[in-house]
């Protein structure tokens, strides 16, 4: 498979895996070939891309992360919990032990996958942002926490923190929320004060752990100082807020969002590296830019030396430099051959764009 940005997607495609929709429903199921109709349908969706089957890539496997009925289960779960929160509802118990069961079967599917390096382009489908945002920087979260060795229990606790972060924003008004231009002083005073408005929410409304809402009080502190609410600096941060905050950081990054495009996963990436010790803790630094893929499987790319291929395979220790598939010179087709960019031989050969 490889992965296929909407807007060159083109008739007599072959989908590559199932779409679904935001209720959780099948929209289109694999090995559909694509009509000029399938193709405005998966525009309407907001979907960033799909996967395609070709005879170059067939052989390629792309793995989730986590199976994208749970991930829609959940943001339905969590959309419940924002709606609910934003219209003064109450909630009800059975929301958080849904919320609960959805976060530990992420967790389960993550500790299985542990090993993989992470493409992100799986999780970046929808674009029902506040919800799908939320439920990505769970997954990225755990990933992580599961990289440090934390245990189940502590990586469930983390995603249900990770999870409600942002839910403070309910609370912030609408045109501060959505506005574009640069906010004024006090409308920044405002929006900062969100996190503090989760916490103390969730530790009214729920009794999740100290640590889960810790995390949701901390995801904004700067590893430098001078972050908010409390200008708290290095382990100052809650490990949980130090976590959340490297992951929050890459998926609104990545994020299509009204006022900018989505940033490619290597320049986040780049971003997150050159603010570690600054914004970020740099030992969780280094552990995230070694699961997270900057060149995701099934991407096209244009090399240094006017080669075009496909990225096949990532390895966790050489995250910047990994196998592609070649089958262009100077935009001419050739017959398909591979490097590996992290053989010493081929070192002068650099990524110099995603197409």
């Amino acid at each position: 498979m490889r992965y296929v940005p909407t807007f060159c997607l083109r008739e007599g495609m072959m989908l590559g895996n199932n779409l679904w929709g935001e209720r959780g429903e099948l929209i289109l199921a694999k090995d559909t070939v694509l009509t000029e109709d399938y193709i405005e349908r998966i525009k309407k969706l907001n979907y960033n891309g799909i996967y395609v089957e070709d005879d170059l890539t067939k052989d390629i496997q792309i793995i989730n992360i986590i199976n994208d009925r749970v991930r829609a289960e959940t943001v339905k779960c969590i959309k419940d919990v924002f709606i609910t929160t934003e219209n003064k509802g109450a909630l009800k118990k059975n929301t958080f032990n849904d919320m609960q069961k959805h976060i530990e079967s992420i967790v389960d599917e993550i500790l299985q996958n542990s090993s993989m390096v992470i493409n992100m382009v799986d999780l970046k489908v929808f674009d029902d942002y506040t919800y799908f945002h939320s439920v990505n920087v769970a997954v990225l979260s755990i990933l992580l926490g599961s990289a440090l060795g934390l245990r189940r229990e502590q990586l469930c606790d983390l995603g249900i923190g990770a999870i409600l972060h942002d839910i403070g924003k309910v609370f912030v008004k609408k045109d501060i929320l959505c506005k574009e231009g640069e906010l004024s002083e006090d409308e920044s005073c405002e929006m900062q004060n969100h996190s503090t408005l989760g916490y103390d929410y969730i530790k009214k409304v729920s009794t999740i752990s100290m640590s889960a809402r810790i995390g949701i009080l901390d995801h904004h502190e700067k590893f430098g100082g001078g972050g908010y609410p409390n200008n708290l600096s290095e382990e100052q941060i809650s490990l949980f807020g130090r976590i959340i905050a490297i992951a929050d950081v890459y998926d609104a990054m990545t994020s299509d969002r009204p006022y900018r495009k989505a940033i490619i996963p290597s320049e986040v990436i780049e971003y997150i590296m050159g603010s570690s010790h600054t914004l970020f803790d740099p030992d969780l630094v280094n552990i995230f830019i070694r699961k997270i893929a900057p060149y995701p499987i099934g991407t096209c790319v244009e090399l240094s030396n006017r080669l075009t291929g496909i990225i096949i395979e990532n390895y966790e220790s050489f995250s910047m430099r990994p196998r592609v598939r070649i089958f262009k010179r100077d935009g001419e087709d050739i017959d398909p051959f591979e490097l590996n960019l992290s053989d010493r031989a081929f070192l002068n050969i650099t990524i110099t764009s995603i197409l």
